[in-house]
Parts: C-alpha cells; structure tokens; sequence
C-alpha cells in the first residue's frame, strides 16, 4: 500500500471521491481534471485558506496513486480493487443504504459480505485521514458511504474534532430499524462530535433511532453518548445532530447567465424545440428517487386529455448516466426510454416532439442556456435530500421569470416555498401544478421566482459550508483550530430562520 503522505494537516475533508477525475489519453501522460459538484465549491476554498487536504477514492479501481496536489489542495487517494467497488460501493452503499434511505422505493438488498466491505474500505479511510491529520485537526467526514469513519477516527485519534454531513436523508425509524447493522451504523455516526442533516426532520430521525436503538438521551439537537473518562470513570460526550441545508455556488449560476453567449444559445435551444409556448424541464441523475416517470406520465395524460398542445407545448428531460452497472438502473433507464417512445408516438407530430430526452451530461453553460430556454422546472422527486437542481435553476432565473414546480419530499422545499409545491405520487395533483405554471399570469412568476431568487442568494454553498463548519470548531475550542472560512455572516447558520 502506497503511504498516503508524509505532510499533516489542520483540515481534513474525507468523502467517497476526491474532487478530481483521471484523465488518460490513447496518447500522452495521464492528468487530473476538477470534477463538478456543490461539495468541491464549498469546501475548496476553505482547504485552500487553510492548507487542507482531501481523502477520497480516485474513481479508478485497481490502481493506487501517491498524495499530489491540484489547484492548492492536497488530495491523499484511497485505493479500492474491482471488488471493493462491487461490493462497498454498489453493494452495501448504493443497494443497501441507497434505497433504505430514501424510503424503500426500491427495496434494500442485504448481504453480509457487503457489510464486510464497508467496514473494511471504512477503516481505510478512516487511517488514510489519522495519517494525515495533524495533533487536534479538525476531520470532516462526508456522506452515507462513510458512516462508520467517524467512530474509527476517534479510536485511532481522539484529539480530533470531527464532523459528519450526510448529503441524503436520513429515514423514520420504522423503515431505518430494517437495517441489519443499525447500531454499528449508528455507533460509527456517534463518533463524530457534529452530524450535520440537510432537513430538521432528518435530524430528527436520526435522534430517534439513538433512542430507539441505543438507549441514550437524545434531547434537541444534542445526543448524550456514554463512555469511559480518561481515568477510566464513566463519563457523557455530547454530540450535536442538526441540519445544514446545502446550496450551490449562486455566484457562478447568475455570472454564466449573464454572458450573451449563454442567453444566445437558450434562444438557439427553444428554436431547435420548434420555437413552443411553452418549454418544460426535467434534469435529474438517471435515479428512480427522482419520479421521472411520475412527471412523464402527467405530461403524457395533458397531452391525452387536449389540455396540453404538442405543437405548442414540449418536454425536455436530461437524465444523466448513474450507477449503470446496478441492475435496478438498466431496468429504470428501459423503462424511461419506453415511455419517451410512447409519448413521442402517440403525441409527436412533424417538427414537434413531445419529449426530447437525453441520457448524458451536459456542461454548466449548457445547463444554464437549458434553464434560461425552460418557462417550467420540473423536479418530482419521490424522495431527495436536497435537490440542487432546483436552486441551479433559482440561481439562474436572472430575469425574475420562469415556475418552479417543487416535489415536498425534496429538501429544497422547506426553503423554496414560492415554487408551487407536489406530491409527486398524485398524479392529478401534479397535472393541476403544471397547468397552473402553464397559465400563471407573468406578474404572479415574478414574484414568486424573485422570492426563491432571494433565499437562494442569501443561503448560498459558502454560507453552508461557513455554518457548519463554525459550529463544530466551536465544539472545542481549546482544541481545533480556528478556520479561515471565507464568510462574514456566520452568526447566523444557513437553515435557521
């Protein structure tokens, strides 16, 4: 195994992926390239302010890689094999947890070889992030695949103060309480001093599978977690759990949308769509916690029912390519390019398609013109932890106009109240939003999008990752050291109203 580094750092940020892709050429020497993402712009600069480094896995399996640095950061890569892979990441992580968490919308697989390595590849994080952290470092630990990691850097390092953010939900106990292995989880979580939720009632949740589970006192937003003093007497370690709704680099979505390039190609895209009344859009992983065909179905049946018009009306639907080893997700994208089919075959008419649909990724610029070409967004999640898409659109929406029609089960909808609220399963309900943000007067889409324009600027990626991380250096503070986080309105953390 490859010494991760020989350097120590104050601050660590330890999550699945480092925030850079390999690039290999058929010809020339190999290179890393940022990769996109909320996470890298929040956490980026805070590393860079303060000589951090960033644990991860490369994105490759079967290659080990030494400690480099890109754009000011130190990255420590985590080798996994081909199996690691199939059975920490696709397996326990993405079969397991994955659907468990969001609801069993799919049902959870169970296998104790996963389990196994998940321990495993958690512990090798886990030493990757001791090995660099320096005496009384602040560690930051991210998301659902790294739950046991904070449990085992306070075994190997208990001058560390740790945190965890879990970028998903978190579920009701009553669903949570399938799970084999929910004390280990539970247990792993618990060593972090601050567990960071993106909705209170995630928070919540977790609070009372502790007390369901465990047994201990968990009261607010502070779990009560018994252990053994340094003089071996029975003592009480306080853990915060409490949410920290993330946001996305505002800044970034309303400079692209103010370059004439990108409004030139927004009108360029409703061209190409054959120049309708009305464009609708869908961007979303190619995930079935997203309800693409739930807003599919509803658009098809206003089609049906003549209250939409396919020469006047279109929806353009972006799935970007997701875990497409698993087999629930070939199934899921067969069954989404089906309905496209039907739609297009039943409602399509020359020169007017009912829906454009496009299995890959785009780049920024082109998400934006996409967002500035849209009248509607439509995000129908049956269950998301967030769901930045919609504040990406929000953040885009320079000109006050456009409708955002909002799933209640994402996070974002306990801070977008302005967008028109669903619950995707009712399909009736969904067909009615649609068609009150198809006829909703130009006035009433101003307001409401300058009302989203307003929370979305004034709760942004640097406010989020600024709020979290001052409360959890305030956890003890006459250890951690102070962080250079960029912000100057912490007093007031992103979520708390």
């Amino acid at each position: 195994m490859i010494s991760p580094s020989s350097r120590k750092f104050g601050f660590v940020v330890v999550s699945n992926r480092l925030p850079v892709d390999r690039i290999e050429p058929e010809n020339g020497e190999g290179s890393w390239q940022r990769s996109p993402g909320g996470l890298v712009t929040a956490v980026e600069p805070v590393m860079q302010a303060n000589d951090g480094a960033w644990v991860g896995w490369p994105g490759i399996a079967d290659r080990e890689y030494d400690a480099f640095e890109s754009d000011g950061v130190h990255l420590v890569p985590v080798a996994l094999s081909e199996a690691e892979v199939a059975d920490y990441y696709e397996g326990f992580s993405n079969d397991t947890l994955w659907p468990l968490y969001h609801d069993v919308i799919m049902p959870p697989t169970y296998h104790r070889e996963w389990w196994e390595s998940y321990v495993r590849v958690n512990q090798r994080f886990a030493d990757a992030a001791a090995a660099v952290a320096k005496k009384n470092a602040i560690v930051w630990v991210h998301d659902y695949q790294l739950q046991l990691v904070p449990a085992m850097l306070r075994t190997k390092r208990p001058d560390l103060t740790i945190g965890f953010f879990n970028h998903i939900p978190f579920p009701a106990y009553g669903i949570y309480s399938q799970l084999p292995w929910r004390k280990q989880i539970l247990n792993g979580l618990l060593g972090a001093d601050l567990i960071g939720f993106q909705r209170g009632a995630d928070a919540g949740n977790f609070a009372r599978a502790v007390r369901r589970s465990l047994g201990y006192s968990a009261k607010g937003t502070v779990v009560e977690v018994p252990e053994k003093g340094p003089d071996g007497a029975p003592a009480i370690r306080s853990v915060i759990a409490r949410h920290f709704p993330i946001s996305i680099d505002v800044a970034g979505y309303e400079e692209l949308a103010e370059r004439e390039d990108v409004k030139a190609r927004a009108a360029e895209i409703r061209h190409e769509l054959g120049d309708p009344d009305v464009v609708m859009l869908g961007v979303d992983r190619l995930d079935y916690t997203k309800g693409i065909g739930h807003r599919m179905k509803a658009f098809g049946e206003l089609l049906e029912e003549g209250r939409l018009d396919v020469r006047n009306a279109t929806l353009v639907q972006v799935a970007s390519p997701s875990r497409e080893r698993v087999e629930t997700y070939k199934t899921l994208r067969d069954e989404i390019e089906l309905t496209v089919g039907r739609v297009n075959g039943d409602f399509g008419a020359i020169g007017h398609q009912a829906i454009s649909y496009f299995h890959h990724s785009y780049p920024r610029e082109e998400m934006v013109a996409l967002f500035l070409a849209s009248d509607i967004m439509l995000v129908t999640a049956l269950r998301d932890g967030m769901n930045l898409v919609a504040k990406e659109y929000v953040a885009s929406r320079i000109d006050d106009d456009g409708v955002l029609v909002l799933s209640e089960f994402a996070g974002a909808a306990d801070e977008l109240k302005s967008a028109l609220l669903i619950n995707p399963h009712d399909i009736d309900g969904l067909k009615d939003a649609i068609m009150a943000a198809v006829e909703m007067p130009q006035r009433e889409r101003q307001t409401r999008m300058r009302a989203l324009r307003k929370r979305v600027r004034e709760h942004d990626v640097e406010r989020w990752s600024a709020s979290f991380l001052d409360v959890l250096s305030g956890v003890n503070p006459d250890r951690a050291p102070d962080l250079e986080t960029g912000d100057d309105d912490s007093d007031h953390p992103a979520g708390e109203k």
